[in-house]
């Protein structure tokens, strides 16, 4: 078994990295641990963030962690939200929020068919005692819905058709979602490196 701290205290983000990496791991994260303040993300890239939240928190408890920074970038307005996809509407906005945000500014910029084209980003730190590991990367491309469709997933899963889909993130279930997301495709890579260390 593989003891994982995720720097987090989203518990959605928690659930979905465990049924990704599934029984050979135990995942936890933040919320066991109130005494740890919340690492600030002053990065200019998802790398420089995640690497700031792993090695906080690495430096604090025992074990291997692991940070994620993951975003929404969508080609019409410039590459935004980008690193700020979760404070797009404020530090304390509901997902809610977040898209309706992100659907008001795509309607500013009249943005049509090919300009709603995104990608889903997402880069993934393990750190061990103040050192970083490795990075993992993985990025899923789609398109921007006009509006939110199903209730599975968070954040702007509801808006976002991953490519070679009719179906949003919101309406795939968790198991089709997590076999193609962008997280997805990062824990695969991270996975493969720690699988064969697993013993040492």
């Amino acid at each position: 078994m593989i003891r994982l701290l995720v720097a987090t205290r989203n518990a959605h983000k928690t659930r979905e990295i465990q049924h990704i990496l599934g029984s050979g791991f135990s995942v936890r994260d933040l919320r066991a641990y109130p005494q740890i303040s919340e690492i600030i993300e002053t990065g200019t890239s998802f790398e420089e963030n995640a690497k700031l939240k792993a090695l906080g928190v690495s430096t604090k408890l025992p074990g291997l962690v692991i940070a994620d920074d993951s975003g929404l970038e969508v080609d019409a307005l410039g590459g935004a939200p980008g690193i700020h996809s979760a404070r797009y509407a404020g530090a304390n906005a509901t997902d809610t929020e977040k898209i309706d945000k992100l659907l008001e500014e795509l309607a500013r910029v009249r943005a049509k068919n090919d300009s709603r084209r995104a990608r889903f980003h997402c880069l993934l730190a393990l750190a061990r005692n103040g050192e970083v590991l490795g990075v993992f990367e993985g990025t899923v491309k789609g398109q921007i819905t006009q509006q939110p469709r199903g209730s599975h997933g968070f954040g702007y899963d509801p808006i976002f058709v991953p490519k070679g889909f009719e179906r949003t993130f919101g309406e795939l279930g968790p198991a089709e979602k997590n076999q193609l997301s962008h997280r997805a495709r990062a824990l695969e890579k991270l996975r493969t490196f720690l699988v064969p260390r697993s013993g040492q």
